[in-house]
Formats: structure tokens, sequence, C-alpha cells
């Protein structure tokens, strides 16, 4: 059992950057890809960013250049940071993980964060 908590959100204005971070329980954490989603007011949720277990990350296209995603094994931690955010960020960003997965399919996900606000004002 994994167990998934995010913290970092908040308020910020457009051009601005926030640091989310997720702690992870459990002791096989260098086992899962780990990511990052977000689900806007009346979208579907979507992929942001993911750190695969044995190495490499993906961006979507739509936060390319600007957000970075980082883990660190030892500590049981993935981090996503946000730099030029942009009103159209505004959402829930959930922390993911999927045991030597992919993330690709959210219906595939092994567990899910609570979630965390973000918003970005104009």
């Amino acid at each position: 059992q994994v167990q998934l908590v995010e913290s970092g959100g908040g308020l910020v204005q457009a051009g601005g950057s926030l640091r989310l971070s997720c702690a992870a329980s459990g002791r096989t954490f260098s086992s899962y890809t780990m990511g990052w989603f977000r689900q806007a007011p009346g979208k579907e949720r979507e992929l942001v960013a993911l750190m695969w277990w044995n190495g490499g990350s993906y961006y979507a296209d739509f936060v390319k250049g600007r957000f970075t995603i980082s883990r660190d094994n030892a500590k049981n931690m993935v981090y996503l940071q946000m730099n030029s955010l942009k009103p159209e960020d505004t959402a829930v960003y959930y922390c993911a993980a999927e045991y030597r997965g992919n993330l690709y399919d959210p219906s595939r996900v092994d567990y899910w964060g609570q979630g965390t606000q973000v918003t970005v004002s104009s």
C-alpha cells in the first residue's frame, strides 16, 4: 500500500512560480513511476509530467520548458517545479504512482494523492 500526500499549491500571479511536493509512503518507492496530473473544472484529468521508475522523464507539450519534475528515492519524494505559470495552468494537481508502469492511462494508476489546488491569476 502506498499513500501519497501533496503540498505546495496556492495562489500565484501569472509569470510566477510554485513548487509542488508529493510525499509517498511504502518501501518500494523506487519501483514506481511517479507523475503529476491535473484537472481543471469541467475538464478531464490530464497528465502533466512523469518520471519512470527506471529513468527518464516525460512532459506534456503544454508544460515543456516551464515545468520540471524530479524525485528523491531516498526520501520517497517527488516534486514539480512550475515556472512561468499561466492562468490556464489553474487546476487541482494530483500526484500519481504506478508500479513499473507508464501513467499513460489514468484508469491504470495504482495510487492517487488527494490533490492540491493551483490558482494562477492574470
